[in-house]
């Protein structure tokens, strides 16, 4: 596979204020003492409150923009790697860019939802236009309030979420420098469709369906167990594509940024890649899963605390509703 020619030029992020321990949950939930913290290894996880998607990705964006050096108007394209849209119409992007103070800047406008994969998605798919010379500089943002659509009933699924947003900014590598995708792939298996859903808020189950009694079909709904095994069965098939395109091995990866979908999920991937704790980006203790913007949280971190630098090739995993499997070698 040939290597495509992006950078990474800057990454920002955004948490709401509300902090919320394992405590809190352990109180709401009615569980006993250190119930939460021992089923999902979240410590504290972030709810927002009085402010929309748009508005949290707005801020994560002017981060990432600060950080590449670059001003908002010099942007060539935004595009929305989200899970939970602010409203059906329009694009989440279009929000976002008018939050922005870009409304009349003409930029194009995008959303991609891949559920947890949507940031890998979106740059696997941008970067083929990048690399065509399409454009020169993109923003993908990722911002998520998961905690408006958790079923507290379904404890261990409902412990295991964070508000937030990530933002990236992406280029072409310039001359003489090695930045690029060195591969990518994603796998879909619909058959295990209904084992991470929200039924209702669509044309099936239009909002205007809307019942008490139905108030299950508009909430977050995860059968873990059964995603847990079908994913252990298709996981080291992937994995073995996934560095088989790219030529290389473990031993050539600095660091493995992971969906933080669950401690367990993330004890899955780190025993069948036999990764060592010095090459894994944890993060959930203090995000919890963050929905599509684990994915750029883990990168942006991983970059502020130096734990990946210039040259160092990575490897972003994750595991989405689908029930789909993605992954990308990416040496920044």
């Amino acid at each position: 596979m040939k290597t495509r020619q992006v950078k990474v030029l800057g990454t920002g992020a955004y948490l709401p204020e509300k902090r919320v321990t394992a405590e809190d949950m352990d109180r709401r939930l009615g569980k006993p003492d250190g119930w939460v913290y021992k089923k999902s290894g979240v410590k504290v996880r972030h709810y927002a409150e009085n402010e929309s998607v748009s508005q949290m990705g707005a801020k994560a964006a002017f981060a990432a923009l600060a950080d590449a050096g670059l001003e908002a108007e010099q942007l060539d394209c935004i595009i929305c790697t989200n899970a939970v849209p602010e409203q059906p119409i329009p694009c989440t992007a279009a929000l976002i860019q008018s939050e922005m103070k870009l409304g009349d800047s003409g930029i194009p406008c995008l959303d991609v939802n891949s559920t947890c994969l949507s940031f890998l998605a979106g740059l696997d798919l941008i970067s083929y236009l990048i690399d065509a010379g399409r454009y020169d500089r993109v923003l993908l943002v990722a911002p998520e309030i998961a905690s408006v659509g958790l079923n507290y009933s379904q404890s261990e699924s409902a412990i295991l979420f964070g508000d937030g947003a990530a933002a990236v900014v992406v280029g072409r590598t310039p001359a003489g420098e090695s930045s690029g995708i060195v591969a990518s792939r994603i796998e879909t298996y619909g058959s295990g469709a209904a084992l991470s859903e929200v039924r209702g808020g669509g044309s099936k189950l239009p909002s205007i369906a809307y019942e008490p009694e139905r108030k299950a079909d508009f909430l977050f709904d995860m059968q873990g167990e059964a995603l847990f095994k079908k994913t252990s069965k298709l996981l080291p098939d992937f994995l073995q594509k996934l560095f088989g395109e790219g030529g290389v091995t473990l031993e050539d990866v600095a660091l493995v940024i992971p969906h933080q979908g669950s401690a367990m999920a993330m004890r899955l991937l780190q025993r069948k890649l036999r990764i060592p704790d010095d090459k894994l980006m944890n993060i959930i203790e203090h995000h919890g899963n963050m929905i599509a913007a684990s994915l750029p949280m883990g990168l942006h971190e991983a970059i502020r605390l130096g734990r990946l630098k210039r040259g160092d090739l990575t490897a972003v995993i994750g595991i989405s509703a689908g029930l789909s499997l993605g992954g990308l070698l990416l040496e920044y």
